[in-house]
C-alpha cells in the first residue's frame, strides 16, 4: 500500500454506469477528492459501479487494479440490495469471487439462483434495476465515499476490507458479512506448491497442564471468537451453529454449504457437557472437514505412475483395494490400481522411515476426484482430526484410527471382544448416562471392549431395545477411543444417546428390511445404522457376549493403564512406537487450511497401512489385501488358526 500512502490526495477512478455510479462520483467530489474516468497511472483507488446485477467488469478491474497496485472496490445491485465490496486490497487475498464462492454454498436459494442465473443472466446484467431511486444512490455514495477514504488512508479500517457490506433497500440498514479469503479461488487464491518437508512434524513442544489431558488448548472459552470470525448466514464459512440437547447432552451442529449438501454427515458436530464447548467444537471440526476435502494449504504438484516413485512412495496396495472383478460393477465409482497408472501423489511423513513419503492423494482428501482420476478406493474423514498444534492432531487422528480399526476388526473376524460392567466405573457419570437412556428411551445400554495389538482399549456400546415395541428401532451402535479406557466409554455413550435419538425420529421399518434383504443397497452412511434398527438384524450382532462375563473398569484400566506424561509430543511418541512395534507404519499429512491457521489451529490426515480402513456402502468395503485381519483374531487368543476370507462377516458393519 506504499503507493496509496504515499499519495492520498491522488484521484479516485470510478467506473461504471447508472445512478449509482454518478451519486459515487458526486460524494466524492463533495470530500474535495479528483476523480477519474479511467484507471490511469497516479489513481490511488479505483471504484466500479452499476444499478445492475453485472459482473461482467471484474476480470479488468481486478487486472487494472493489479497493475497500479491499488485497491478497488465493487458496488452492484441484487435483488433487493446494494452489495458494496468486498475491498480488493493488493497483495491481500480476499476478493468479490471469495464472497459469491461463500455465498453460493450457503444460499438456501442457490440452486434455484443458478438456474437463474444461467437462463436470464444476460438480461440481469443488462437491465438497470428500478429500486435505485436517487435517495438510495445518495445514501450508496456517502457509504462508499467513507469506504474509499478508509481504503486510501488506512486499509485494514475499512468496513468492506474482508467483508460484504449489503444495504436493503426497503429500510437503508447496512449489514456487514464477513468473507474470508478462498484458498480456491481462482481470482486470488494462491498456495504454495506442496514439497517433502511440508509433512514432517515440528519438534515443538506441546506441554499439558495436567498428565491426564491430552488437548494442550480449551477451545470452549473461544466460542464466540470463532463464531464471530466463521459464522455467517451470507458469507460465512459456516452458514450457521444450531444447538439442541440430543440424547441427554448438548450438541451442536456447524453447517457447512447446506445448499448443496445433501448428508448430514458432512456438517462439523459437537457434544460437550455445555453448550459453548459444543458450539465451538462444531465449528472446529467444520474447518477439520473442509480440509479434509480438498488440499486448501498447499498444491499439489506431483502427479506420476507408482512405478516411477515407488523408492520414496507408499503403495496404495497397502491400503487395502477390491478383488479385481468389483472394479466391473455397474456405476462403481473406482478405477483399477496399476503401478504404470498415473495419479496424483501429495507429501507425507513416515514415522517407520523417519522421512517423507509420497501418499496417493486420493486417500489423504476424500472430495469429489476429476471423472478420469477417480480414486483407488472408497476414503472418507477417517483420521483426519485438528487441534492446537500438529502433535495434537496427529495424535488425535491416529486415536481415531485406532477406533475404527479395533470395531471393524471386531466385527468382520466376529471377535466375542468382553463385555463391560457399566456399573463399576469410577466416573460416575458412565453409569448415569447409561440410565438416563434406559429412562428417557427405553435402552439398555451394552458395553464390550475390543484391544488390538497396540493396547488401547476401543469401546464398543449398543443400545438395545428389550421391549419388542412396533416400529421401534431394534439396536444402535456407537464407539469411542482415548488414551483414558474411562474417558473412551464415556466419549462412546455420550455419542450413543444422540445416535438413539436420531434413529427414532427417521426409523423407517421398510427401507430397513429392503436393507436387510439385499446388502448392495447400503450404499451411504445412513443406510449402516438403519439396518442394524430392523429386529431380524439383531441376530448379526450374536457373537457379542451380551449374557457372558463383565469386565470391571478398574481390570480394564489397570491393565491398559497410560503412562504419565507432561508434553503431548511424549504421548504421540508412545502410541506411535506402539504401531511401530506391532509391525505398522504411521503415515501423516498436514492438511492445516488458512482457515484454520488464522486461529491458531492445525490439521492432519493418519493412516495406518494394514490397519482396517472405515468405509459406507457395502461394495466399498475394504478387506482385501489386509492380511493383519485374518491373522489377528489368532495373535489376539480368539481362535487357534489364522481366519479365510471367506470366513469373514458377510453383511454390512454398523458403524454410524
Amino acid at each position: 500500500m506504499t503507493d496509496v500512502l504515499a499519495a492520498p490526495r491522488g484521484p479516485v477512478a470510478v467506473l461504471g454506469s447508472g445512478r449509482l455510479h454518478a451519486a459515487i462520483r458526486s460524494a466524492l467530489a463533495r470530500t474535495g477528492r479528483p476523480v477519474a474516468t479511467a484507471a490511469h497511472d497516479g489513481v490511488t483507488a479505483l471504484v466500479l459501479a452499476c444499478d445492475a446485477d453485472d459482473t461482467r467488469g471484474y476480470g479488468e478491474a481486478r487486472r487494472r487494479a493489479a497493475e497500479l497496485r491499488v485497491p478497488w472496490l465493487p458496488v452492484r445491485v441484487e435483488g433487493g440490495c446494494v452489495l458494496v465490496g468486498p475491498a480488493v486490497r493488493p497483495g491481500t487475498p480476499g476478493c468479490p469471487t471469495c464472497a459469491e464462492r461463500r455465498r453460493a454454498a450457503n444460499r438456501p436459494d442457490a440452486p434455484g439462483r443458478d438456474e437463474l442465473r444461467r437462463r436470464y443472466g444476460h438480461e440481469l446484467a443488462s437491465r438497470p434495476s428500478r429500486l435505485v431511486t436517487p435517495v438510495l444512490a445518495a445514501a450508496v455514495g456517502v457509504l462508499v465515499a467513507g469506504e474509499v477514504d478508509r481504503l486510501r488512508h488506512d486499509p485494514a479500517s475499512a468496513r468492506s476490507a474482508g467483508a460484504l457490506l449489503r444495504l436493503a433497500v426497503p429500510t437503508a440498514t447496512v449489514r456487514r458479512h464477513p468473507v474470508l479469503a478462498d484458498p480456491l479461488c481462482p481470482d486470488c487464491g494462491s498456495r504454495p506448491d506442496d514439497h517433502p518437508e511440508a509433512s514432517r512434524p515440528l519438534p515443538v513442544s506441546a506441554r499439558k497442564p495436567h498428565p491426564a489431558v491430552f488437548r494442550v488448548g480449551d477451545i470452549a472459552p473461544r466460542a464466540a471468537e470463532l463464531e464471530r470470525m466463521f459464522v455467517d448466514a451470507e458469507t460465512g464459512f459456516v452458514q450457521g451453529v444450531a444447538s439442541d440437547t440430543r440424547g441427554g447432552t448438548p450438541m451442536a451442529v456447524a453447517r457447512l454449504a447446506p445448499a448443496r449438501t445433501v448428508d448430514e454427515s458432512h456438517h462439523g458436530y459437537g457434544r460437550s457437557d455445555d453448550f459453548a464447548a459444543a458450539r465451538a467444537t462444531a465449528i472446529v471440526e467444520a474447518l477439520e472437514r473442509v480440509a479434509g476435502i480438498h488440499p486448501r494449504g498447499r498444491r499439489t504438484v506431483v502427479r506420476a505412475p507408482y512405478a516411477d516413485v515407488a523408492g520414496h512412495a507408499l503403495d496404495p496396495r497397502t491400503l487395502g483395494l477390491y478383488p479385481d472383478d468389483r472394479y466391473d460393477l455397474p456405476g462403481f465409482w473406482f478405477t483399477r490400481f496399476h503401478p504404470e497408472k498415473e495419479t496424483s501423489w501429495v507429501w507425507g511423513y513416515s514415522f517407520r522411515r523417519d522421512a517423507p513419503v509420497l501418499v496417493p492423494e486420493c486417500f489423504v482428501y476424500y472430495g469429489p476426484r476429476p471423472e478420469g482420476d477417480r480414486g483407488f478406493a472408497y476414503e472418507c474423514s477417517n483420521g483426519c482430526a485438528i487441534g492446537g498444534t500438529p502433535v495434537e492432531a496427529i495424535l488425535h487422528g491416529l486415536l481415531e484410527v485406532a477406533e475404527r480399526d479395533a470395531f471393524l476388526t471386531a466385527w468382520y473376524a466376529r471377535l466375542p471382544i468382553p463385555r463391560v460392567d457399566l456399573g463399576s466405573a469410577a466416573d460416575r457419570r458412565i453409569p448415569l448416562a447409561a440410565e438416563r437412556i434406559r429412562h428417557r428411551y427405553g435402552y439398555e445400554v451394552a458395553a464390550f471392549v475390543a484391544t488390538l495389538e497396540q493396547g488401547l482399549p476401543v469401546f464398543w456400546v449398543i443400545a438395545v431395545d428389550r421391549t419388542g415395541g412396533p416400529g421401534r428401532p431394534k439396536a444402535v451402535c456407537a464407539s469411542g477411543a482415548h488414551l483414558s479406557p474411562e474417558r473412551a466409554l464415556r466419549r462412546a455413550i455420550h455419542d450413543l444417546g444422540p445416535a438413539l435419538e436420531g434413529q427414532l425420529e427417521r426409523y423407517d421399518e421398510a427401507a430397513a428390511a429392503r436393507l436387510l434383504a439385499d446388502s448392495d443397497r447400503v450404499r451411504r452412511l445412513e443406510d449402516h445404522p438403519m439396518l442394524y434398527c430392523h429386529p431380524d438384524a439383531f441376530e448379526r450382532l450374536a457373537f457379542l457376549p451380551f449374557d457372558g462375563p463383565a469386565r470391571t473398569l478398574a481390570e480394564i484400566t489397570a491393565e491398559f493403564a497410560w503412562p504419565a506424561h507432561d508434553d503431548l509430543g511424549a504421548d504421540l511418541a508412545e502410541l506411535v512406537g506402539r504401531y511401530l512395534a506391532s509391525g505398522l507404519d504411521v503415515i501423516t499429512v498436514d492438511t492445516t487450511s488458512p482457515e484454520a491457521r488464522a486461529v491458531g489451529l492445525a490439521s492432519a490426515k493418519v493412516l495406518v497401512p494394514g490397519a482396517m480402513p472405515m468405509t459406507f456402502g457395502h461394495r466399498h468395503r475394504r478387506t482385501h489385501g489386509l492380511p493383519r485381519l485374518l491373522s489377528l483374531p489368532r495373535l489376539l487368543g480368539y481362535r487357534d488358526a489364522d481366519l479365510r476370507p471367506d470366513e469373514l462377516n458377510p453383511f454390512p458393519h454398523p458403524f454410524s
